[in-house]
């Protein structure tokens, strides 16, 4: 039998380059969230963010899952910046 693979995490960057409204399946990544978990969440009312029902698919801004992470839209440029001179830096090291 094998293990249940753990919901992979999302890096600043990749947070900051979403659209402006995302699949829950994103939602969930960002969130930690499995997505049987996460579907279940949505359709019983009780997903940590509020999820926008369109249609037979669940959608969410990109605006509240920021705020919830804690992510200051206006800093974003910045965080981004800051990111990605970080991973560079981690790369160009000598060993």
């Amino acid at each position: 039998m094998g293990r249940a693979a753990l919901p992979q995490g999302m890096q600043l960057a990749e947070l900051l380059s979403l659209p402006v409204v995302i699949d829950l399946e994103t939602s969930n990544r960002a969130l930690l969230i499995g997505r049987t978990r996460g579907f279940q969440l949505a359709k019983d009312g009780n997903y940590p963010i509020e999820v926008m029902r369109v249609g037979r698919t669940y959608r969410v801004s990109r605006a509240v899952l920021l705020r919830a992470l804690s992510i200051s839209p206006e800093n974003s440029d910045a965080a981004a910046a800051v990111t990605a001179t970080a991973s560079i830096e981690h790369v160009t090291q000598p060993a």
